[in-house]
């Protein structure tokens, strides 16, 4: 928070003077018999929404309200202070004559942070703002940190998600978004156990990470001596409870994948899956639709719910389409007309489709669903019929084996939920298990592997199921008009600062070092010393430029607001950049091997911002970033040019 004092225009050594001056008066406190840490409870009677809600029957009356005083205006005898709670903020009256004059003083020495109780009478003001006339003040915590400015706020995004609890101190906006999103499982919860489905809890840690095409993460137990995985998905355990015969079962939980950082994806996420014996994914489409109309119905009071200013309606009959005639529609290529795996790559090089030697012709169907298709599903959509290649544990359409009984429903061109027939005969999952470790032994990594308790139980006997998995997040970001899978998860996954690792370092040091010196100095910072004698570079250009040509590329500073991986591509990251012209730019850029997304958010680059527009991957890309490249020993090295974060946007490089 110091960092965030000091770029508002407060000079370190004052922001240091500040925090003494804190202390000093706690220890004052303390001395007066007036610890306010002392305190273990206070009678809360009211919340400042519930007030204001209430004013006519309030009125006159007593009431005790607490929390943060996030403002105060001393004037003589009588002040004014904000006082935030978790419904809202209260205007308190606190005057010298009402409450003593040893209690004024020390409400005049409080600061703006410090956790307050007021007691007194809810009234009106002259300019007519409901307030409390206070007669008692109690402090009950002291804020020993100082809180971002006022007008300025908590504008860093990284340091909004690394200190989340600042964060809901200062926007009103983001403790109303994870309300919401409380209120939203709340919902989904209802809507289920009234629909007769029964929650239930399975193992997060297992000893084979099964359900969903991911890359688990793995840890090791020590007491058992042996490796583990953490679950990819929820979907294997609770079919065992179909088998138990437990019909309806649901479970919301924690699912882990070892994967990348973006504006949609966090390794650790939620997700609701259920399954409902004796129905199929038609049942499945029904429950989802009734479901979403539901919680929205409850949460937002209306079926209608904007997202980056577009207006999503969940009252209409939502579209079902197949996956081959969505890939018709809007690429215009008919896959019933393709029936061979050459004719596949044929028309996917055509259509610059980029495909691996291993994929077979469903997977390039897939393909050509994720180019040409998903973007244009913003309106609420069941893409229906998958190849069977996609969907390992899915069953069979009956007149086309090629296909399985599954859908994925869209809405703003995203996945909201995954759905299938369940596949209960147990000959046809091994074979599906076996056909998915070939794809791991080509070096398929996101692959499952057989699960023989769970072939057990589907030899036992599995009723005709359907089952479907609700992303949560997704479906929090959409409701509450949230633009980054971040926005909805109180404390994202970030990259660790340096200074952890320093504290680490500090903390491993030997004990009775610690106990000599209690205070220890750094060891001097010794430059480190580079071998440039094994790097190779491209030989400089002989031919000259002329310099009015030179002067027509147009190079800026341009900052990262946001950075993702393009799907089904090993190289290229998009990036949303900032370049002073008010609207985002949007480059792509193949130095995925080099960096990861979440890293570079917000740092500030340098690209060139006048060359044509080029399609990459079916994104238009505006640009180019400016990179240093150079080999060692043969292997490409690149390093992107980042200058120093002072530089604004738009500033143009001469």
């Amino acid at each position: 928070m110091a960092e965030q004092q000091v770029k508002g225009g407060q000079p370190e050594q004052d922001l240091n003077q500040l925090l003494k001056v804190r202390r000093e008066k706690l220890a004052e406190l303390q001395a007066n018999g007036k610890d306010p840490f002392v305190i273990t409870k206070y009678d809360q009677t009211a919340h400042s929404a519930d007030i204001r809600a209430n004013y006519a029957e309030l009125e006159g009356k007593e009431v005790s309200i607490a929390g943060r005083m996030m403002s105060k205006r001393v004037m003589g005898k009588a002040s004014f202070c904000g006082i935030q709670d978790l419904k809202g903020n209260m205007q308190c009256y606190v005057a010298r004559d009402d409450i003593g004059e040893d209690a004024y003083k020390d409400f005049k020495k409080m600061d703006i942070g410090d956790i307050v109780g007021i007691k007194g009478i809810v009234f009106t003001t002259k300019t007519g703002e409901i307030s409390i006339h206070a007669h008692e003040v109690t402090m009950l915590s002291k804020s020993l940190q100082i809180l971002p400015e006022k007008y300025h706020g908590l504008t860093n995004t990284d340091m909004r998600y690394r200190q989340r609890y600042v964060d809901l101190i200062m926007n009103a906006d983001v403790k109303d978004t994870f309300i919401k999103r409380s209120k939203i499982i709340s919902a989904i919860r209802r809507y289920l156990d009234g629909q007769g489905f029964i929650e239930v809890e399975t193992p997060m840690l297992v000893a084979n990470a099964g359900g969903a095409a991911a890359r688990p993460f793995e840890t090791h137990f020590n007491a058992l001596d042996e490796d583990l995985k953490l679950r990819i998905s929820l979907e294997l355990y609770l079919k065992r409870l179909i088998v138990g015969g437990l019909e309806r079962v649901y479970e919301i939980g924690r699912v882990f994948r070892n994967e990348g950082l973006d504006t949609r994806h966090n390794p650790e996420f939620t997700l609701m899956e259920l399954y409902q014996a004796y129905t199929d994914y038609h049942g499945m489409m029904d429950l989802t639709e009734n479901l979403y109309r539901h919680v929205a119905q409850e949460v937002l009071g209306t079926t209608k719910i904007v997202f980056n200013g577009i207006e999503m309606d969940l009252g209409q009959p939502f579209e079902r389409i197949t996956m081959l005639d969505a890939v018709k529609k809007y690429s215009g290529v008919d896959f019933n007309e393709i029936h061979t795996l050459e004719e596949a790559r044929a028309i996917a090089k055509e259509k610059h489709v980029e495909f691996e030697e291993r994929h077979s012709k469903g997977e390039i169907l897939n393909l050509f669903f994720e180019e040409f298709v998903e973007e244009h599903l913003v309106q609420p959509t069941f893409v229906m019929d998958h190849p069977i290649e996609i969907s390992p544990l899915t069953k069979k359409k009956p007149e086309d084996p090629n296909y399985v009984e599954r859908f994925e429903f869209f809405m703003n061109g995203w996945e909201m939920a995954n759905a299938y027939s369940e596949l209960n005969d147990p000959i046809d999952q091994r074979e599906r298990f076996k056909e998915q470790e070939k794809q791991l032994a080509q070096g398929n990594d996101e692959a499952n592997t057989t699960d023989e308790d769970f072939m057990y139980a589907l030899e036992l006997g599995m009723a005709p199921t359907g089952g479907i998995g609700f992303g949560i997040d997704r479906m929090c970001m959409l409701l509450t008009d949230s633009q980054a899978i971040r926005d909805v998860l109180l404390f994202p996954t970030m990259k660790s600062l340096d200074g952890g690792k320093k504290a680490e370092k500090k903390a491993e040091a030997p004990a009775a070092a610690v106990a000599a010196a209690p205070v220890v100095e750094e060891a001097p910072v010794v430059e480190e010393v580079i071998d440039f004698s094994n790097v190779t570079i491209e030989p400089l250009f002989a031919d000259h430029v002329d310099f009015e040509t030179f002067c027509k590329s147009d190079f800026r500073a341009v900052k990262v607001k946001a950075c993702e991986a393009v799907k089904k591509s090993k190289k290229l990251l998009q990036f949303t950049l900032d370049d002073g012209t008010g609207t985002d730019r949007t480059i792509l850029s193949g130095i995925h091997a080099f960096y990861e997304p979440e890293e570079l958010v917000g740092k500030t680059l340098i690209a060139i911002t006048n060359l044509p527009p080029r399609a990459m991957m079916g994104i238009e890309s505006n640009g180019m970033l400016m990179s240093a490249i150079h080999t060692v020993e043969g292997e490409e090295r690149l390093n992107l040019l980042m200058v120093d974060n002072k530089i604004p946007s738009g500033a143009k490089l001469y």
